[in-house]
């Protein structure tokens, strides 16, 4: 009888103890994401997001007694961070050298994708470890699919100048199962004599989705897909968010970023997750022009994307992490110009109806049928609001007026001809004059300007939310993002 009753504690014992090492186990075991969300917006710092928040809270409230910032879709997530962006080359780096330490963990030199400062080993890359952990990948953008950022999430260059080169890797390596946003910038490569790519694509098993029809209808079915809008604007980019809003008002149809995560999600989903990074480029591209409003809309265009995976999140709580950040400011964009007090005047931006390339288009046409200062002054007051009508709120003063005069007889001027000074280059950093004459004129009575056509090194924000989401929280450089998420995805750094 003893012995039985040992024998049977002994079991309990045993049964025990292996709950408790269970146990253990469930808790030291890191739970990790099935999906993993990456957002990019491609020169997007604090002012570009404060600035959008202001302007869509000014609008919101336009009697408000003083500023009312409007939230974001990723402005309210539980945890936020700051890091560096400085290269191994300069304190103001690139898209190149800044995606490459966010994926792959590593500082490299500015124009350089994914490989060391001697330009000899390359990188391995969080899609390759995600990848080989069964994961489906995709990349996302609204500029060409070889521009420098979506690049370092599926390449290896020694310069992003090589963008044929990128192309070709993309197709023809093994980590992608998704592509889409813009198109190609060199699909011949630089002197037009290789391949097209878009043959290498169909060799290598694409399935090349080129419709709005299309691309809507792609599913878990479609298999390794490429995607890219129809619609697209110069150098291969999808639309500009405030010109494809006006091709939708006036009935047409046009592709959001938004519309891109949304097939990418439904082409990738599979039962051991995925891995998708998503560029918003075009916000880099309007404060290289320092292109206030335009910059805004495309503020606007990244955070609904970001909506997209906020809403799948909520669908699968327990699952997913979604990261939200920059890879470093363009433009030097501030609040606040002495000019107008240190009043801002976010309403005023409103006034602007086309992104400052269709304006450059407005002005060819009008250079190519010889039009008059006065039809350039109703251009401009039709597509900005300014004016030479007294007493109105965007009234040009006569210092304005005749700076939009000296910029005028430029762009009248063929580019080829043109005599630009030292002056001119520091007023029109290389863009159409009148442009860059309208743009500054209606952003500093709005109370806001730019330094620089360039990049800056304004550290960036992150956001996060879901699981291992606090690991973002905090100070630290930007190869702390990449690993930070392996570690989120339980991955281990060879």
């Amino acid at each position: 009888m003893i012995r039985k009753m040992l024998s049977a504690m002994l079991c309990v014992a045993l049964l025990l103890a292996g709950c408790i090492a269970q146990a253990q186990d469930a808790v030291e075991a890191p739970d990790v994401p099935k999906y993993v969300f990456m957002f990019i917006g491609d020169g997007q710092g604090l002012p570009q997001i404060n600035a959008t928040q202001y302007y869509l809270g000014t609008l919101a409230n336009p009697d408000a007694a003083m500023p009312t910032p409007q939230a974001l879709s990723f402005t309210q997530f539980p945890y936020t961070g700051i890091m560096t962006t400085y290269d191994a080359t300069s304190f103001c780096p690139d898209s190149a050298s800044t995606a490459t330490s966010m994926a792959s963990g590593h500082k490299t030199l500015s124009g350089v994708i994914n490989y060391d400062t001697e330009l000899t080993e390359p990188f391995k890359l969080i899609t390759e470890y995600a990848k080989e952990a069964g994961k489906k990948i995709g990349v996302v953008t609204s500029v060409s699919l070889d521009h420098a950022t979506p690049a370092a999430y599926y390449a290896k260059v020694t310069s992003r100048k090589d963008m044929y080169g990128i192309a070709v890797q993309g197709l023809t390596g093994t980590t992608l199962d998704y592509l889409a946003g813009g198109g190609y910038a060199q699909p011949m490569g630089a002197e037009g004599d290789q391949q097209d790519v878009m043959a290498i694509a169909e060799e290598n098993g694409w399935n090349i989705a080129n419709t709005n029809e299309a691309i809507r209808a792609l599913n878990a079915d479609s298999g390794k897909t490429l995607a890219i809008a129809p619609d697209l604007a110069g150098d291969a980019a999808m639309q500009w968010e405030i010109d494809r809003l006006n091709t939708e008002a006036a009935g047409g149809d046009s592709l959001s970023l938004a519309e891109m995560v949304e097939a990418g999600i439904r082409v990738l989903d599979n039962e051991n997750g995925f891995f998708m990074m998503t560029e918003g480029g075009k916000v880099d591209w309007s404060c290289h022009a320092n292109d206030a409003m335009t910059s805004i809309y495309e503020t606007i265009a990244f955070a609904d994307a970001v909506q997209v995976a906020i809403d799948f999140a909520a669908e699968h709580p327990e699952e997913t992490l979604i990261i939200v950040t920059g890879d470093h400011e363009t433009g030097g964009l501030t609040i606040g110009f002495a000019a107008t007090a240190y009043d801002t005047h976010f309403q005023y931006l409103a006034n602007q109806k086309v992104s400052y390339e269709a304006f450059d288009a407005q002005i060819a046409a009008m250079r190519e049928a010889g039009a008059s200062l006065e039809d350039a002054l109703a251009a401009i007051e039709a597509n900005y609001g300014l004016t030479t009508a007294e007493g109105q709120e965007l009234t040009l003063t006569a210092d304005e007026l005749e700076r939009i005069e000296a910029a005028y007889a430029l762009s009248m001027t063929a580019p080829e001809d043109r005599e630009l000074g030292d002056a001119e280059a520091l007023a029109y950093g290389g863009y159409e004059p009148l442009s860059m004459a309208v743009c500054h004129i209606l952003n500093n009575k709005a109370g806001v300007a730019f330094t620089s056509y360039s990049h800056t090194g304004l550290q960036i924000p992150i956001y996060a939310m879901g699981v291992n989401a606090e690991l973002f929280a905090g100070a630290y450089d930007n190869c702390d993002i990449f690993t930070h998420t392996m570690q989120a995805m339980g991955l281990t750094q060879e």
